[in-house]
């Protein structure tokens, strides 16, 4: 479906699909599911270990004044990075990786032999009943053949 405009001024027609935007009312519209080109998505930056050290010595040798700013505007720094990797350098946190631990060696040798000893004692509950009701299986065969051959005996 179209829609005919008409500029009386200029007497001219222009047609348009339904939901189009003209120049004059906020530019060329993307097509849907088209991005942007011009919206880019942001990326975090990441910097190493010793990028920042380097950054850090830089700054601490600074001495008059707009030194650090200037070293923050050539190298696209906040002044809240110093902040930050001054106070990670501080606790020694620098070059640490972060996220979970590697499990401890002894602390996995540990666990793995609680678990081999918990098996081994259900194992072993399990073979004492086992062997409880053959205990009592036996003796009541015991009581079932004592009493059988003492009938037996008695007949003769």
């Amino acid at each position: 479906m179209s829609l005919i405009n008409r500029d009386e001024a200029a007497g001219r027609e222009t047609e348009r699909a339904e939901g189009e935007r003209s120049e004059a009312a906020g530019g060329s519209a993307a097509p849907e599911g088209v991005p942007d080109p011009e919206l880019k998505q942001a990326k975090r930056r990441h910097f190493s270990a010793e990028y920042k050290l380097k950054i850090l010595k830089q700054a601490d040798a600074c001495k008059e004044q707009g030194e650090i700013g200037a070293l923050l505007r050539r190298e696209g720094l906040y002044s809240s990075h110093l902040s930050s990797w001054r106070r990670q350098r501080d606790k020694g946190e620098l070059g640490r990786k972060r996220g979970r631990k590697g499990a401890d060696p002894l602390e996995k040798e540990n666990a793995e032999l609680r678990r081999r000893a918990e098996r081994a004692e259900t194992e072993l509950a399990k073979a004492r009943k086992v062997i409880e009701v053959q205990g009592n299986v036996s003796a009541l065969l015991e009581d079932l053949l004592g009493t059988e051959s003492a009938e037996e005996s008695t007949e003769r």
